[in-house]
């Protein structure tokens, strides 16, 4: 997938937090995003940390699982990883591949 078409998301709300996984109410601002792609988070602050992957585990329309959502819809969808605990309202996710 080319990085103008990359899948991006936005926060708009985290609803449920913990450590490793988060439920939240985003908005797909790029690309088309899909449920089981890994996700970097979009940081201005430090450049060169490397942050651990979020994994977009489901997405929740109108109260029913998709497998995905295109711009520039909203979902309810459901989070994990090491980082997940980090996002905040205004965050935003870019679909990465996850190589060997």
């Amino acid at each position: 997938m080319a990085d103008s078409t990359a899948g991006k998301l936005q926060i708009h709300e985290v609803e449920e937090s913990t450590a490793t996984a988060a439920t939240c109410i985003v908005r797909c601002v790029a690309g088309v995003v899909r449920a089981g792609q890994h996700f970097s988070i979009d940081s201005d602050a430090d450049s060169n940390m490397v942050a651990a992957p979020v994994i977009l585990d489901w997405i929740n329309r109108y109260e029913r699982l998709v497998d995905y959502i295109d711009p520039p819809h909203s979902a309810k969808v459901h989070m994990s990883g090491e980082v997940v605990g980090t996002l905040e309202r205004g965050a935003t996710l870019t679909a990465i591949t996850i190589g060997e």
